[in-house]
């Protein structure tokens, strides 16, 4: 229902602006949530998307602002390139710092220092500390706007600080139980508020063994700490466990959804700025050089083949079978894969259990190598020849053995050298698998042609 309801607004904005009405564009648009806002504009021609945002921004900033701070990075970024920079600067001031701060993260230096320069120097500070950490950090990702009080603070004196300071916050999930010097003792939740007496001292009802992470912690490790631990926020604390900020769950959900979109299109060969609603040239560009590196590796294959050519020309059959051979190993190497990447992901797996793990898709690739290689001994005997059948069935408890090992080995060793185990894991996989594959098939075909006279 929401779904069709965007659809048929995404229908009447184009014809609106098309039209050139965009005073009644910016209306309907007016009467949405930022959300919807961000989602339709984002599926506008950019010269369309770049007016309209324009138009909005001066009709509604903050509204505008929202909305740019629900939009994809690339996305919002470009769309700030096209207006003035006191409209930038003006955008900026309204979004949460550490929005503020991922979208000024991504504009050339010089823009970049322009804007704070020209931003509120509360608002611009915030965001320059921000900066200061290093990409894709729990740092970078966190807001300083959280609500921290001391240790001897009452519950009745903590809930009309909350009252009265609630709107210098993003997202007040939990009270945070600080020392003099800013150090992280406990944490207390609203509820605990609620439930104990006015008098009760927070140190007495504060939970002190508290889930947190530290400013350098990896954002991924951050994601999957929340989602094991089912939080809303989680404290970010200095070298010195001084409280530095907060990381709320709906930025935990935008690093979610980034870091599965990058795994995805890694493991599909595709960079993670492709978007099916960009323009034709950006996609070539995009997808030019991973299509340039799969044929330099298909070409590996072509070597091998090239090698055993006289087994070949001996039975054509040969020849005819390759196809199935190296699309069973691709298949169940991209299986393994796609199964070991979220493992890692997730925290499922580290080096010191990979072991287990390559065990275990050894066997399960040894398993459904003989299952298979069965199943194909008998349809190629019946079609054509037993002992085409016999190396057939034979190959492909090598190839999925091999690509259940590699399939695993491959990232799990990426990762160990903090090398992105998505990237080039299923370039790695594929073409070793597939290459061992033809050796091991032409290989066993030409020893039975060279001593058996088949």
């Amino acid at each position: 229902m929401q779904a069709q309801r965007l659809n048929l607004m995404l229908d009447s904005v184009i014809r609106l602006v098309r039209r050139g009405a965009m005073a009644n564009a910016i209306n309907l648009l007016t009467k949405l949530r930022p959300v919807d806002i961000a989602q339709i504009l984002s599926q506008l021609q950019a010269y369309d998307r770049e007016t309209l945002f324009k138009s909005f921004t001066q009709h509604d900033l903050t509204k505008a602002a929202e909305a740019l701070a629900e939009m994809e990075t690339e996305t919002a970024v470009a769309l700030l390139s096209k207006l003035e920079k006191e409209d930038v600067t003006r955008l900026l001031q309204e979004l949460p710092s550490d929005d503020a701060a991922l979208l000024v993260g991504e504009m050339p230096e010089d823009l970049r220092e322009e804007l704070l320069d020209t931003m509120k120097i509360e608002h611009s500070t915030d965001v320059q500390e921000l900066l200061g950490f290093a990409d894709e950090t729990a740092g970078r990702i966190m807001t300083p706007d959280y609500f921290a009080l001391d240790e001897d603070v009452t519950v009745s004196e903590a809930i009309t600080a909350l009252q009265r300071r609630s709107e210098d916050f993003e997202m007040a999930f939990y009270l945070y139980v600080v020392d003099s010097r800013n150090h992280l003792l406990g944490v207390v939740s609203l509820r605990q508020l609620l439930l104990n007496s006015p008098s009760t001292p927070l140190r007495k009802i504060m939970i002190g063994d508290v889930i947190k992470v530290s400013t350098g912690t990896d954002q991924e490790e951050v994601a999957r700490i929340v989602a094991t631990y089912n939080l809303l926020a989680v404290p970010v604390i200095d070298e010195e466990n001084k409280l530095a900020g907060i990381i709320t769950v709906d930025d935990i959900i935008d690093v979610m959804r980034e870091e599965a979109t990058e795994d995805i299109y890694a493991l599909a060969g595709v960079d993670a700025d492709d978007r099916a609603v960009g323009s034709a040239l950006t996609s070539v560009k995009l997808r030019l050089q991973w299509l340039a590196l799969s044929l330099g590796t298909a070409l590996i294959g072509v070597a091998v083949v090239q090698y055993y050519l006289a087994t070949i020309q001996h039975s054509i059959l040969l020849a005819v079978m390759i196809p199935v051979v190296v699309t069973m190993g691709s298949y169940a190497a991209t299986q393994t894969l796609t199964v070991v990447v979220r493992g890692i992901g997730l925290g499922e797996i580290s080096w010191e259990t990979s072991w287990r793990v390559i065990l275990k898709e050894g066997l399960v690739g040894f398993i459904t190598g003989v299952l298979i290689g069965l199943l194909l001994f008998v349809i190629i005997g019946f079609w054509f020849d037993w002992w085409l059948g016999g190396i057939l069935g034979v190959t492909m408890v090598m190839s999925l053995l091999m690509a259940g090992v590699f399939g695993t080995l491959i990232p799990v060793l990426l990762k160990r050298f903090r090398l992105d185990p998505a990237l080039v894991s299923a370039v790695f996989v594929v073409t070793l698998t597939d290459v061992i594959t033809l050796v091991f098939y032409l290989g066993i075909a030409s020893l039975l042609i060279k001593y058996f006279r088949l």
